[in-house]
């Protein structure tokens, strides 16, 4: 069973239906003895960095996040994404999880945010299992991931070359949306349920 973590923001329910599509029994809660029955967990997320970061601290979950990882896959998506990361820059300097060492910095040419579909390439992660290089993703965001080589998992382009997946150890984070991103995204997190 896959625990999607709720803390008051966040797309919950199209995550939900989309591993629910695949088969997979997925569960919403902020309530730490149903998501200690789950087999992995996700965190998604949409809005502001320093909004998204407060309401998954007042509500316990950051620190119950990080001490389930070293036994339970955890994915981000779009801003559960950039909360793995070390510190943010949207309005402000805010602390993140500090899982994935990097920051979240903000675009700066270009359509700001970078909103549609978009290709992932140089992936390298049991994450893309049996999706081509290149496949295409759907966005939205104006900030994005900065980090080292070592720890992104795929790239995308806009104006430039930035992370849009990471991976520390457990825990993986996708800039995009799988749940609206067709095929790719569902086999994604298909693949998601396997690891």
């Amino acid at each position: 069973m896959t625990g999607i973590i709720d803390y008051g923001l966040g797309n919950l329910r199209s995550v939900q239906k989309a591993l629910e599509f695949l088969g997979e029994k997925a569960v919403i809660s902020a309530e730490r003895a149903e998501l200690d029955r789950c087999q992995r967990l996700i965190l998604p997320g949409v809005g502001s960095f320093g909004a998204g970061i407060r309401s998954l601290r007042d509500a316990g979950l950051d620190g119950y996040a990080i001490a389930r990882l070293p036994d339970t896959p955890l994915l981000g998506i779009c801003l559960g994404m950039q909360f793995l990361l070390t510190q943010s820059e949207e309005a402000g300097l805010h602390e993140g999880l500090g899982i994935v060492p990097g920051r979240v910095v903000p675009f700066t040419r270009g359509k700001i945010p970078h909103v549609g579909w978009n290709g992932v390439c140089n992936v390298r992660s049991p994450l893309f299992q049996g999706i081509p290089n290149g496949a295409q993703f759907y966005f939205v965001h104006g900030f994005y991931a900065d980090a080292s080589e070592e720890f992104t998992i795929g790239t995308t382009e806009y104006y430039r070359t930035f992370a849009s997946a990471v991976c520390a150890g457990n825990a993986y984070g996708v800039q995009f949306h799988p749940e609206k991103s067709g095929d790719a995204g569902l086999q994604l997190l298909r693949n998601f349920t396997r690891i």
